[in-house]
């Protein structure tokens, strides 16, 4: 039963939200993490999550007092009135960024109208544009325009390219506000957004290592699972062109999971940080401020 005292959570992203959606698309194992050991320390099992557990959505569904929000691809019955999530592993502002092969964040906005409408025909008009008006939107995007950068843009000098990005995410933003007919999302209410900065890519075991500091890892600098220098050959699984790999006898002990992706315990941190964090990390509100605001 939808009750009018939560705040519903909609997810967007690429494969640092993805809870398997790209399980239920027609790409390759490279945008796929639905095979062992992925899943292993929360789930017990394989979900297309890109790491050993949760992910950072499903970390703050839960300090939300949310249940889990499946991927919505999934097949079943959906609760929409909490929320769901559109996130596709190898995602980016540009829709040129692995083209064919994931959800580009212009189809996940048209899935995102689609439950409007669903929402509108099951509690009414009012209703449903109230849980909009106090539903947060959460936003991972952008990482993979830069790790792919699409031979269709290689002859931009990289100054270029990356002011390109900017504004196909301004693009985006604006697409928000327009997805639905009347005007959108922010016509319909919405205003409570959280947006993650893009991390350090050169960062990733896959380029170059990183001390743990003092956070409680024993490891910063490899990958629990992969194989090569550092884990940073992109091979977890054996599912990926490359049969062997190595996997560690503790994920929580590592900061990233696989050559891109960070373990459960790492997620952890960052998602309370998002959670509680104050405004030099977490900007003027924190998502439990946008949870708990009422508009």
């Amino acid at each position: 039963m939808h009750s009018d005292k939560h705040s519903a959570l909609f997810t967007f992203g690429d494969s640092l939200y993805d809870p398997g959606n790209n399980n239920y698309i027609n790409t390759t194992t490279d945008f796929q993490a639905n095979f062992p050991p992925y899943g292993e320390s929360f789930f017990t099992y394989p979900t297309g999550r890109f790491s050993d557990g949760r992910l950072i959505p499903d970390l703050i569904a839960e300090h939300a007092k949310l249940p889990l929000i499946p991927a919505y691809l999934k097949p079943g019955d959906h609760q929409f009135e909490y929320g769901a999530n559109f996130a596709s592993g190898g995602a980016g502002a540009l829709v040129e960024s692995h083209q064919g092969f994931v959800i580009d964040l212009h189809t996940q906005l048209s899935y995102f109208k689609d439950v409007v409408k669903l929402l509108r025909k099951k509690l009414g008009d009012k209703v449903a544009k109230q849980l909009l008006c106090n539903a947060v939107y959460l936003i991972s995007i952008g990482g993979n325009d830069y790790l792919a950068r699409s031979s269709i843009y290689q002859s931009y000098p990289i100054g270029e390219y990356v002011e390109l990005v900017f504004w196909q995410l301004v693009d985006c933003d604006q697409v928000f506000f327009f997805v639905i007919h009347l005007q959108g999302i922010y016509e319909e209410g919405g205003r409570k957004f959280g947006f993650v900065n893009m991390p350090p890519l050169g960062c990733l075991p896959n380029t170059r290592t990183q001390t743990p500091g003092s956070t409680g890892f024993k490891d910063g600098t490899s990958a629990c699972c992969g194989s090569g220098p550092l884990g940073g050959v992109y091979s977890c699984g054996g599912m990926r062109g490359i049969e062997e790999y190595e996997l560690c006898d503790n994920p929580r002990e590592y900061v990233f999971f696989d050559s891109y992706h960070p373990s459960e315990a790492a997620y952890q941190q960052y998602a309370e940080l998002m959670w509680s964090g104050t405004t030099n990390v977490a900007g003027s509100y924190n998502l439990k401020s946008l949870f708990e605001c009422t508009v």
